[in-house]
């Protein structure tokens, strides 16, 4: 990966609990965050006193690498959500301009914690399709924004070898959401749901109460 192909774009521990439906007995067990990126997701688990383990590619980036493409990439990123404005429900966020400051007031907490949580081992640098965990090193993975939404960028083999190994090293795996960027239905997603039947995982297609793309309030969950 390159700094340059990188779009950082954070979500809260609120989100997050919303996305997945999250209890706040889930939120005490040992957690694998999948392509967090610059989510406080992490940093506000900390705060808590509870257990995330966040992976990302963009991890092998210093502090101020990515505070620099945040910057680099805000504008272009908030004049496309206006230029689509019907895509999205503006229930949680009034508009662009509102959603843009809750996600550089969710990134900023995350660059401060950044150097503090590398060195806790807290956000390693790996990345799909392979990780470096042993089996069922937790009882959670949480994958935002990452598995289906970039079907257009991500094969099919990619998106199977990736919950494979997923369910490897977790307990339980759920994804969210099960979009494409452009707000459509991924095309891989009844393939993924195939060879779990073939596997023998168990899954199911839970509504969830987060929705911003437009008919992206469902949240996939497998059970190994």
């Amino acid at each position: 990966m390159k700094l340059n192909e990188v779009v950082p774009w954070g979500r809260t521990l609120g989100e997050y609990q919303t996305m997945f439906s999250l209890s706040e007995a889930e939120l005490k067990t040992q957690i694998l965050g999948c392509g967090d990126g610059p989510a406080s997701f992490n940093a506000e688990m900390k705060q808590k006193g509870y257990s995330v383990i966040s992976i990302d590619p963009i991890y092998q980036f210093s502090t101020e690498q990515i505070r620099q493409r945040v910057c680099e990439t805000y504008d272009p990123i908030i004049s496309q959500v206006q230029q689509d404005e019907k895509r999205y429900v503006w229930q949680n966020f009034r508009n662009a301009e509102a959603l843009g400051k809750a996600r550089l007031a969710a990134m900023e907490a995350f660059l401060l914690d950044y150097e503090s949580g590398k060195k806790e081992g807290r956000y390693l640098f790996q990345a799909l399709p392979v990780l470096e965990f042993s089996e069922r090193a937790f009882q959670l993975c949480l994958c935002s924004h990452l598995l289906f939404l970039y079907s257009e960028q991500l094969s099919l083999e990619f998106h199977l070898n990736s919950v494979l190994e997923l369910l490897r090293v977790a307990e339980e795996v759920r994804i969210f959401p099960l979009l494409k960027l452009d707000c459509e239905p991924s095309p891989y997603l009844e393939p993924v749901l195939q060879e779990l039947d073939k596997r023998g995982y168990r899954w199911g297609i839970h509504t969830v109460a987060y929705e911003f793309q437009k008919g992206g309030n469902q949240m996939l969950r497998i059970v190994g």
